[in-house]
């Protein structure tokens, strides 16, 4: 039986994955920090809580990595631990910069000193691209221009994996993921920000959104269809770097119209007031990505579209709301 072990387990893609490789016979182990309040409700509502084994650990200490690793002796590891949200990396470009760029740094060093046999994934972000494009397009020769602390952090992350890769013939792979959403995504981020907003207006709970730039563009995908992505990197025989996305863009604009129309409000624009507040200092016009390598190499290719995504979690916050 194959064990892994992945950091960030309690967030949206740490459930979704630890759920996949369950369904595969894999043993899983999720890296957590010790924390007063711990919060496994992501687990919990993909019904996997009790199917996991938790290390207690933390990205900032070395030491606990150490034991993590030489105590489970993993054949894959996914490092999807992160400060992940890009506003908050304005705010906090320290502590984003010490887990996302520093910490991945520290894991690395701990698998090529204790346990080098292990495959190593490493989250890396469509955010590292910034505005550049190639064709209109981002892909993997794409040059990287990010725009954020968020994005400098990820970058620094993803230059480790290569280096270790290529200077100690470790595997490590990058998974350059754009955009993707579930019904377990934070409420910090715009898409669940919306399908939540929606779902309590639907309900008579609220009676606005307050929301940034609505023009901006993104390739949305399911958090779902993305993790078997990770995992089909780490069964290659050499590791390399992927773009993983749909290859469609579209705008916070057709997000709120397919959100609102699902519960049956067409005018939805008096729900939504702006809010300077949540406009980023630099901002990140759109992201489009070309999944062409992925799907040749991997066989990967997004099964859920947009619409979909976007109806199943209004649906889901409704049924959390009703409850």
């Amino acid at each position: 039986m194959k064990k892994a072990l992945i950091t960030g387990i309690t967030g949206q893609d740490g459930a979704y994955l630890a759920k996949f490789l369950l369904e595969k016979n894999y043993k899983v182990y999720g890296l957590i920090r010790r924390i007063v309040n711990r919060d496994f409700s992501n687990l919990e509502y993909l019904g996997i809580a009790n199917k996991v084994d938790f290390v207690d650990g933390d990205l900032t200490d070395e030491a606990s990595l150490i034991n993590a690793i030489k105590t489970i002796r993993p054949d894959e590891v996914y490092n999807l631990a992160a400060q992940s949200f890009v506003g908050t990396s304005w705010d906090q470009p320290l502590v984003t910069s010490e887990i996302n760029g520093l910490g991945t740094l520290k894991l690395l060093n701990t698998i090529k000193n204790h346990w080098p046999s292990a495959k190593f994934y490493q989250a890396a972000t469509s955010e590292m691209f910034g505005n550049s494009a190639t064709d209109g397009f981002q892909d993997e020769n794409t040059p990287f221009h990010p725009r954020s602390p968020y994005a400098i952090s990820k970058l620094f992350a993803y230059w480790m994996t290569v280096n270790f890769k290529e200077s100690f013939g470790m595997f490590c792979a990058n998974g350059i993921l754009f955009n993707h959403e579930s019904p377990i995504r934070g409420k910090e981020f715009v898409t669940r920000k919306i399908s939540d907003g929606v779902a309590k207006i639907k309900l008579g709970l609220a009676t606005e959104i307050k929301l940034g730039n609505l023009d901006a563009q993104r390739d949305w995908g399911f958090a779902g269809d993305y993790v078997e992505a990770m995992w089909l990197m780490l069964q290659q025989e050499e590791a390399d770097n992927f773009v993983i996305c749909t290859g469609q863009t579209h705008s916070i604009r057709e997000l709120l119209a397919i959100a609102f129309q699902h519960v049956g409000i067409d005018d939805w624009d008096k729900y939504i007031s702006i809010d300077p507040r949540f406009k980023r200092p630099a901002e990140l016009h759109a992201l489009t990505g070309k999944n062409t390598k992925a799907k040749n190499i991997l066989g990967w290719e997004p099964k859920l579209s947009f619409e979909e995504l976007i109806k199943m979690m209004v649906d889901a916050d409704l049924e959390r709301l009703k409850k």
